[in-house]
């Protein structure tokens, strides 16, 4: 008998700061599911809601007043080229879309990148490539090793029914926070976007979440869904 894994939301309940995340993976009825997360402990980090415009999905200052260094914090999550979506933590977003248009790859234009510079965490770069011509999808996370060099991690996986991945920035609170350790980890994927959406949201550490995006898109048709949850609201 197979064992079944949790879901994206039993994976992260009870961790106190996932940091951000990212989940890919396909719905029980074929359906491509994503998520992005991002959590934050400074007066900086909680000042953000996630925004989109079509299929370009950004983090933006709430209180533009109160923005202090935006430098690792505002920044385009999401944008597609063709039949693929890039989805990361970071503005290496852009640096993956432009070689992609260029005719370059994924991987490649990640090997151009680092770990984020924000001492003493040095957080990791994790960012995702759904490739909907392929069916498959691909993981990176670029993370310090303690002699200071970037430990790669590139991982690609076929996309099965139920079945999906998730990677976050950090495996727990702590000063400075601890990375996230080993490959994305397998997820079960049940219930329509609402179930797989609301499921994440509640699991996030209540003190600690700021907004979550989840989109569906169905292969055989291209429709689009999106469900957006914002902490900070007006």
């Amino acid at each position: 008998m197979i064992e079944k894994q949790p879901t994206a939301a039993e994976r992260v309940k009870g961790n106190a700061y996932p940091g951000r995340g990212i989940a890919v993976g396909a719905s029980e009825k074929g359906e491509i599911y994503l998520a992005y997360f991002i959590m934050g402990r400074s007066e900086n980090s909680r000042n953000r809601v996630l925004a989109t415009e079509g299929d370009v999905l950004m983090t933006r200052p709430f209180d533009e007043s109160k923005v202090k260094d935006p430098s690792l914090i505002i920044y385009n999550a999401m944008r597609r080229v063709g039949d693929r979506v890039i989805l990361t933590n970071g503005d290496q977003t852009d640096t993956a879309a432009e070689a992609l248009l260029a005719g370059g790859d994924f991987f490649g234009a990640l090997r151009t990148r680092t770990y984020e510079p924000d001492d003493p965490n040095y957080t990791p770069r994790i960012s995702a490539l759904i490739d909907l011509a392929k069916g498959e999808y691909a993981m990176s996370i670029l993370r310090r090793q303690a002699s200071g060099e970037c430990e790669r991690g590139e991982y690609v996986y076929p996309f099965a029914r139920g079945v999906g991945r998730l990677i976050h920035t950090y495996s727990g609170n702590g000063d400075p926070l601890p990375s996230f350790v080993g490959e994305p980890r397998e997820i079960a994927i049940e219930g329509d976007l609402d179930a797989f959406a609301e499921s994440l949201w509640e699991a996030l550490d209540s003190e600690n979440k700021i907004a979550l995006f989840a989109r569906s898109i169905s292969p055989a048709s291209g429709k689009v869904e999106t469900r957006l949850f914002n902490k900070n609201k007006r």
